[in-house]
C-alpha cells in the first residue's frame, strides 16, 4: 500500500479543525454542545462532540472524515453514545465547494422499514460558521430533513 498524501480534497476538511459551540432548535434552553475537531496529519479529521441530550442524559459523539483517493469519494464514520449503530459514510463536495454530502444506510429512525437511506450535509457558510443536517430518503426519491445543528467557532 502506498503512503497517503494530503490532496486538495483533504485540504477542504481543514476548516473543520478547531473548537465549536453547537446549537440546535431542539436544544432550546440547554447549554450548547462542544465539538473539538483535530487533524491527523491532514489525512483524517476526528470530531468529538459532547453535551446533554434533550431529557438530560450526557452524550458523546465521534465523527471521522477523510478522502479516499481509490474511491474518489469522501469517507467517514459516526458513532454516538445514544445508539449502538456505527454509521459509515461516502460522499462528495458540491460544485460550489460549500457543502459536503455524506450518504449512509442505517436503522429506520422514523419507523416502518428495518433500514433506511440517509444524507448528512456539512454546509460551510464561512470559516467560523457551518451547519450540519440530516435527511431521510423518501419513497419518491426526495430527501426530507429531520435534524439541523449550527456550529460557531470558539477557537
Amino acid at each position: 500500500m502506498q503512503q497517503a498524501k494530503v490532496l486538495k480534497e483533504h485540504e477542504f476538511l481543514e476548516d473543520l479543525v478547531g473548537v465549536w459551540d453547537v446549537t440546535a432548535p431542539e436544544m432550546t434552553g440547554q447549554e450548547p454542545w462542544t465539538e473539538i475537531v483535530r487533524s491527523l496529519h491532514g489525512i483524517w479529521f476526528v470530531a468529538e462532540g459532547s453535551g446533554t441530550m434533550p431529557g438530560g442524559s450526557a452524550a458523546t459523539t465521534v465523527l471521522t472524515l477523510g478522502y479516499s483517493a481509490d474511491k474518489g469519494r469522501y469517507v467517514g464514520t459516526w458513532i454516538g453514545t445514544m445508539m449502538d449503530h456505527m454509521w459509515v459514510y461516502e460522499g462528495e463536495v458540491s460544485d460550489d465547494g460549500k457543502t459536503l454530502s455524506l450518504y449512509t444506510t442505517g436503522p429506520d429512525l422514523i419507523g416502518g422499514k428495518e433500514l433506511a437511506e440517509y444524507r448528512e450535509q456539512l454546509i460551510f457558510h464561512d470559516r467560523d460558521h457551518r451547519t450540519f443536517n440530516s435527511a431521510a430518503r423518501q419513497p419518491d426519491g426526495s430527501w426530507k430533513q429531520f435534524m439541523e445543528a449550527h456550529y460557531t467557532r470558539k477557537q
